[in-house]
């Protein structure tokens, strides 16, 4: 028995805005089924007490510790500037 049927897979391709000819949609059908009987095998797998993950591997946040440290100088940032004005970077305008 087929779990999708082909107007199924005509509804999702033009929900899609695909164009399928009949021969793709028996194709697809069949496809289709296989994918789902296949991903259906994984309902007879025992996975009581198994915790669920949201990563197969156990990472941790590598990201330093974000902790406050001194900056330069507004004079010394601007000081390879190649055009400021009023203590902030000048820039080529875009807009006409």
């Amino acid at each position: 028995m087929s779990r999708i049927s082909k107007e199924e897979v005509k509804h999702v391709a033009h929900l899609a805005r695909l164009s399928i000819k009949e021969e793709e949609a028996d194709l697809f059908t069949k496809q289709l089924d296989d994918i789902i009987t296949y991903a259906e095998q994984l309902n007879e797998l025992d996975t009581e007490g198994v915790e669920p993950t949201t990563h197969v591997l156990d990472l941790q946040n590598v990201m330093r510790k974000d902790e406050p440290k001194k900056w330069i100088e507004k004079e010394d940032a601007l000081k390879n500037a190649p055009d400021h004005q009023d203590g902030q970077f000048k820039v080529p305008s875009i807009l006409e």
